[in-house]
């Protein structure tokens, strides 16, 4: 699949997840895409979506919650409007 093709339906997965949990991608379009180009990277680089604003540590069941999206993203936009990495807004 051409890269164009990943990161608009990468985007599009995202998007999906925003709405079915009541909140929305960030209405920055290039922020958005920047986000979905690292994150296709580090699945490249480390086997998995993981979130650009987490360390990886190489441990794979702490690794498992950074995986985009993290496990943290719903509380983080509860608490201050954005996931960590601003990729969901409230």
């Amino acid at each position: 699949m051409e890269e164009k093709e990943e990161i608009k339906k990468l985007i599009e997965k995202y998007k999906k997840h925003a709405e079915r949990n009541g909140f929305k991608l960030n209405p920055d379009r290039k922020t958005v895409e920047n986000l979905a180009i690292g994150l296709l990277a580090r699945e490249k680089k480390f086997g998995g979506k993981y979130c650009p604003c987490r360390r990886i540590t190489g441990e794979e069941e702490k690794d498992k919650k950074i995986i985009c999206p993290c496990a943290f993203h719903q509380e983080e936009i509860k608490k201050d409007g954005h996931c960590f990495c601003r990729l969901f807004v409230k």
